[in-house]
């Protein structure tokens, strides 16, 4: 069972939290896209899985461009 809290001063938010994903990363595997952070949660490239099995679907940024007509 991973600790809700960390040991870093300021501690890590938890993976309830809104900014979870500010967490400091303990194993990071870029070459197969995950993350895992302190607070537990693992960070993908398609979302993220928090330590109580709930499933975040990933964040996309909104488009910031508009398509001229024809």
């Amino acid at each position: 069972m991973m600790p809700t809290t960390c040991a870093h001063l300021p501690p890590c938010p938890p993976a309830g939290a809104a900014d979870r994903e500010a967490a400091h990363p303990v194993a990071h595997h870029p070459e197969q896209s995950w993350s895992l952070l302190c607070n537990g949660v693992l960070l993908f490239d398609t979302g993220e899985l928090l330590p109580d099995g709930q499933i975040i679907a990933p964040q996309r940024p909104l488009a910031t461009h508009h398509l001229a007509g024809a």
